[in-house]
């Protein structure tokens, strides 16, 4: 870009301090906003554990970065406004009507939404507000993977969609375009058909949560950095993948509702890692070690 941009970051939470931190780092000014100011304060100790872990100075990008408990402030002269508040579109919706209020009327407005369609978030902007409205769907940890969708609905200017994808690529992130505001945009609808699949194999007592895991990171789960699945289905032939689906198609799981083992598991209060069981069972210290082998497997994928 031209010039330093002015970046808003509405949530301080787990996506959002990452997300400024990229922008500081790359030399803009970035301000996250949040309206629980403990999670907002503890918003630049999160940063420095990154920027640690990276093994990167962390003084000049702490520098690139302010704190605002207004919305109204904070959105005042902003550039980018992103927004990466809980997942519920009341909430989405009430904050961007107040955002495009509050913030210059060029200011491009981003939803960090990772599958609620981004044409439902902006019910209730103005014409010229929903022109400026884009989805920009960043992965966990935000810091370390590359892609962020660019997602445009019918109302998305073409300027808009395109200097947002430009502003991405020149911060070092990997956007890719979505043309259609399909619910969970092209990796969460990929994910979950996995992941549907895969509970569904443990549900049928097929196998156990474990073997999945390993299935998974000893078989296809290796090739996926260098062989996509439409790569894959191409070099195997596409006779053979339709000879394939022609098989195993019937007996997959097309359920429309989430499955009931994982609802058996929440009325258990199995809630995943944080309350020691999900799928898996956990420790504080096993949990840990997974995060910390995420990001330092992300850092060594960034820096090959």
């Amino acid at each position: 870009m031209q010039r330093n941009l002015n970046v808003v970051v509405i949530g301080a939470g787990l996506m959002g301090h990452g997300i400024a931190q990229v922008f500081a780092a790359a030399g803009h000014h970035a301000t996250i906003t949040d309206t629980n100011n403990d999670i907002l304060q503890a918003a630049p100790r999160h940063i420095t554990h990154n920027l640690e872990q990276m093994g990167v100075e962390h003084a000049s990008v702490l520098n690139n970065i302010r704190l605002e408990g207004s919305l109204e402030n904070a959105v005042s002269d902003a550039d980018l406004v992103i927004e990466a508040a809980p997942e519920r579109i009341e909430l989405k919706q009430q904050l961007f009507l107040a955002v495009s209020k509050a913030a210059p009327s060029t200011a491009i407005l981003a939803s960090n939404t990772s599958v609620i369609p981004i044409t439902e978030i902006g019910q209730l902007l103005d014409e010229q507000a929903r022109n400026r409205l884009v989805g920009t769907h960043w992965w966990n940890p935000p810091h370390l993977v590359p892609l962020v969708e660019v997602v445009k609905t019918e109302f998305t200017s073409d300027a808009v969609f395109d200097v947002t994808f430009d502003i991405l690529a020149s911060v070092g992130k990997c956007p890719v375009k979505v043309y259609k505001d399909v619910p969970g945009f092209i990796g969460n609808r990929l994910q979950h058909a996995l992941w549907r699949e895969a509970i569904s194999l443990v549900y049928r007592g097929v196998c156990d949560a474990e073997t999945i895991d390993t299935v998974v990171k000893q078989s296809f789960g290796m090739r996926l950095p260098v062989l996509g699945p439409m790569e894959n289905a191409d070099l195997v032939g596409l006779e053979l993948a339709r000879n394939v689906h022609r098989i195993i198609f019937p007996d997959l799981d097309c359920t429309k509702e989430p499955s009931p083992l994982l609802e058996d598991l929440l009325a258990k209060g199995h809630l995943g890692m944080r309350s020691g069981k999900g799928l898996r069972e956990w420790t504080p210290e096993g949990a840990d070690e997974v995060k910390r082998l995420l990001a330092l497997h992300l850092i060594a994928a960034i820096d090959s």
